[in-house]
């Protein structure tokens, strides 16, 4: 769960914009929408999904692996962490 204040508004930004994202669908089914319509809506909604994902993900592994290199002096894994992150961004999307 993101602890941090800046956390917080990020995941909360992106689960309004969902929230949002799934209103608009549910009337544009309601209104007898096109199918085009309605998949654009749907996978622009599975994307807002896939990239909340990737926020809260983001900040369990930095608590976690920071928590863990600190605590065994070892050299901070930022790096490594940007270049999974990176990854697990392109694969979500």
């Amino acid at each position: 769960m993101p602890h941090s204040p800046d956390d917080k508004k990020r995941a909360l930004t992106r689960l309004r914009r969902i929230k949002g994202q799934a209103e608009a669908l549910e009337r544009a089914i309601e209104a007898g929408a096109d199918c085009n319509l309605l998949l654009q809506q749907i996978s622009a909604l599975r994307g807002a999904a896939g990239g909340l994902m990737a926020e809260v993900l983001d900040i369990h592994l930095r608590e976690t692996f920071e928590h863990a290199s600190a605590d065994a002096a070892a050299p901070p894994a930022s790096d490594n962490l940007d270049a999974t992150m990176k990854i697990l961004r392109t694969y979500l999307k």
